[in-house]
């Protein structure tokens, strides 16, 4: 019968070609290692490994194990996480994927919460765009993600309300805009913009607000596209143009070098949402998550939300 002990020791040689390197590791001595991977052998009856002087190199055989194993290494861990947490402590490893401007400033403080109270859990945070984290998600590659609601429903994702995240259009401290209370929609019509891509929450918001007020996006003289708010905010900062982005930012980042617009009867706020994927059942560790983060930590977001808002007020 496989042992997953060997089965580790031979993905950790496997993946650092060295049986030195593969001991140190894994706390063992290097005949040990060379122990298991010759019992692996003889009982596969082929090399795994062809040695050349101190060089290694997987076989073509120790390459066809070498994804079998990871997973047989891996699914040994959460049987030992899981019979662990059956005698009451919350153990486990829980992957966060983050797609928003609120995820980069308001995650990090909910994970050191939720570390504080279950120290035995790891967390990982993993920012890539919203249709990507969302993917996934789907996919069972990532356990949660927090990202704006998407414009059609994903198969075995659920949904939670998380937070509201207000979206401001700045411009640099010398532009004729900087010192007026309001700006009239049409005036937008004769600024330089820089935007978000099409599919970015932000610039989704954008595009129904303004359309709501009559401006279409296309009619926007846009100057430049960027991948994330903040270049957006440290753009406009330089004097470049104007441009939307998350009150965080601002308040983060840039709220000393440049001055909020407000657009008479342009109100622009997206729903932020947890979401979780429904076909395999949680382990305790993302049940007990899942949980902190739609019910327990709304006080510590909205506290956080409210210092935000009126630092970029």
């Amino acid at each position: 019968m496989l042992d997953a002990h060997q089965l580790n020791v031979f993905v950790i040689a496997a993946e650092t070609l060295n049986f030195t390197q593969a001991a140190r590791l894994l706390h063992m001595s290097q005949p040990s290692v060379s122990q298991h991977i010759q019992a692996l052998e003889q009982h596969f009856e082929q090399e795994l490994f062809r040695r050349n002087g101190r060089h290694i190199e997987l076989t073509d055989a120790g390459r066809a194990l070498l994804p079998l194993a990871r997973d047989m290494v891996s699914r040994s861990d959460n049987i030992e996480t899981m019979m662990k947490s059956l005698q009451g402590e919350v153990y486990g490893h829980l992957l966060v994927g983050c797609s928003t401007t609120p995820g980069k400033y308001i995650l990090p403080h909910l994970l050191a919460h939720f570390h504080r109270r279950y120290p035995k859990v790891t967390m990982a945070c993993e920012v890539s765009p919203q249709r990507d984290s969302l993917q996934k998600l789907a996919e069972g590659d990532i356990h949660f993600a927090l990202a704006s609601a998407p414009l059609r429903p994903i198969n075995d994702v659920e949904f939670c309300d998380f937070m509201t995240d207000r979206i401001q259009l700045i411009a640099p401290v010398d532009h004729p805009w900087s010192h007026r209370e309001y700006i009239d929609p049409e005036e937008l019509l004769d600024a330089d913009f820089i935007l978000r891509e099409q599919a970015s929450g932000t610039q989704i918001t954008v595009r129904k607000g303004l359309k709501g007020l009559g401006v279409s996006e296309s009619r926007l003289d846009t100057l430049l596209i960027l991948g994330n708010s903040e270049a957006i905010a440290l753009a406009v900062q330089e004097g470049l143009g104007v441009g939307f982005v998350s009150s965080m930012v601002v308040s983060k980042l840039v709220l000393d070098g440049v001055r909020i617009i407000n657009v008479r009867g342009l109100s622009l706020e997206r729903s932020i949402k947890f979401a979780r994927n429904t076909r395999r059942p949680p382990t305790k560790a993302q049940s007990v998550f899942w949980e902190f983060a739609t019910r327990d930590a709304l006080p510590l977001v909205n506290d956080l939300q409210t210092v935000n808002l009126t630092a970029a007020a």
